[in-house]
C-alpha cells in the first residue's frame, strides 16, 4: 500500500478569530478529515501530522491568568497537551467519517517526542515568540525569575522567545511503523513534536522550545519512505511574486527550482519559506514527490489536477 505524510497547517485547525473555539476546531478537522479520507479511499496509508500554535498559546494565555493558584504549564506539556487533544478530535472525526462511507480502517494518535541536537545554534538566537505580551517590568522580572529570553515586539509590548532547532530524531519511529503496518491511520509529530535533548548517558528531558512542524514531517515522511509527501497550507498552489502585478502560480517544479526560488527570496520564512524548506528536506533524504496544496483541494491533487507538486 502507498503511504502519505500530509501536514496540515493551522488554518486546517483554526479558520479565524471567531472561531477559536473548541467545537468551532472540531468542525474544521472534520472538513479537513473528510479530504484526506478521499484519499485514503485511493488506497494511500495516511500519516497526518498538524499546527498547534495557537493552541499552545491558549494554554499559556490560560496558564498565566491562573498562576496565582496553580502552576504554569511548561512548554514541553503544552506540547503534548495539545497532541493529545488535537489528535482526540482527528481521531474521533476519522471514526465518524469511516462510518458514514463504509471504510472499516481506525486512526491512532502516537503523542510524540523528537530529539534536538541541545548545542542546535537556534537555542543561542531564539526567535519564536510565544505566550502573552507583557509590560516591560513583567518582562525584567521573568528574564530574572524563569532565566526567559525576551524581545520587544514592534511597540506592542514584550514577549517570551524560544528557539526553533531542526529535529534530529522521531523517538517514537518504531511505534508509528508498527501502527502503519497494522492499517491504522496514524496521528503523530504534532505541532513538529514535543522538543527533548539527551544528556551524556542519553536521558532524556524536555526542552522550551517549538519545532517548526512541516520539518519534523518531512523528517518523517523521510523515515517512513512515504511515496508522497503532502503539504496544506492556505492556498491552492504556490506563487512566485506573491501578492504582485506579476504573480504567477507554479504547477511543477524541481528541487533545483526550488532552491533557486528560496534563495532569491521568494518564499519569506514566515509564510512559504518553511514548506519549501521541508519539501527539499524530503526529497533530498530519499523522497521522490512533494506535493503542497490547501486542504479542500487534496483529492484533485492526488489526482493531478491541481496543486504544485516539486520532484527531484
Amino acid at each position: 500500500m502507498k503511504k502519505a505524510v500530509i501536514a496540515v497547517g493551522g488554518n486546517s485547525l483554526i479558520k479565524d478569530k471567531d472561531h477559536q473555539s473548541v467545537p468551532d476546531q472540531y468542525a474544521a478537522v472534520c472538513e479537513t478529515v473528510k479530504h484526506v479520507t478521499g484519499m485514503i479511499k485511493k488506497g494511500y496509508n495516511v500519516v497526518m501530522t498538524h499546527g498547534n500554535g495557537p493552541q499552545v498559546g491558549f494554554i499559556l494565555r490560560r496558564s498565566e491568568i491562573a498562576s496565582k493558584e496553580l502552576h504554569e504549564v511548561p512548554l514541553d506539556s503544552c506540547g503534548a497537551d495539545t497532541q493529545g487533544a488535537i489528535g482526540y478530535q482527528i481521531q474521533q472525526a476519522f471514526y465518524n467519517e469511516f462510518i458514514k462511507q463504509g471504510i472499516k480502517k481506525n486512526a491512532a494518535t502516537v503523542v510524540t517526542q523528537v530529539l534536538v541536537d541541545a548545542n542546535d545554534p537556534a537555542f543561542k538566537n531564539p526567535t519564536k515568540p510565544i505566550g502573552s505580551f507583557m509590560p516591560k517590568e513583567e518582562a525584567e522580572k521573568r528574564v530574572k525569575t524563569e532565566g526567559w529570553q525576551i524581545k520587544e515586539d514592534a511597540g506592542r509590548g514584550y514577549r517570551r522567545v524560544v528557539a526553533s532547532p531542526m529535529p534530529k530524531q522521531i523517538m517514537e519511529i518504531d511505534a508509528i511503523k508498527k501502527l502503519i503496518d497494522a492499517d491504522f491511520i496514524v496521528v503523530a509529530v504534532g505541532g513538529g513534536g514535543i522538543p527533548i535533548v539527551a544528556d551524556k548517558d542519553g536521558y532524556l528531558k524536555g526542552t522550551a522550545a517549538v519545532i517548526d512542524k512541516d520539518f519534523a514531517s518531512a523528517l518523517l515522511a523521510a523515515n517512513i519512505n512515504a511515496d508522497i509527501f503532502m503539504i496544506t497550507t492556505g492556498v491552492e498552489k504556490v506563487c512566485i511574486n506573491y501578492n504582485k502585478p506579476d504573480q504567477k502560480t507554479i504547477d511543477k517544479m524541481t528541487m533545483a527550482e526550488a532552491e533557486k526560488y528560496l534563495a532569491d527570496g521568494q518564499f519569506p520564512a514566515g509564510s512559504m519559506g518553511p514548506k519549501i524548506q521541508a519539501a527539499i528536506m524530503f526529497l533530498k533524504n530519499g523522497g521522490e514527490k512533494v506535493i503542497i496544496t490547501s486542504p479542500e483541494f487534496i483529492e484533485k491533487a492526488i489526482n493531478g489536477e491541481t496543486g504544485t507538486v516539486i520532484t527531484k
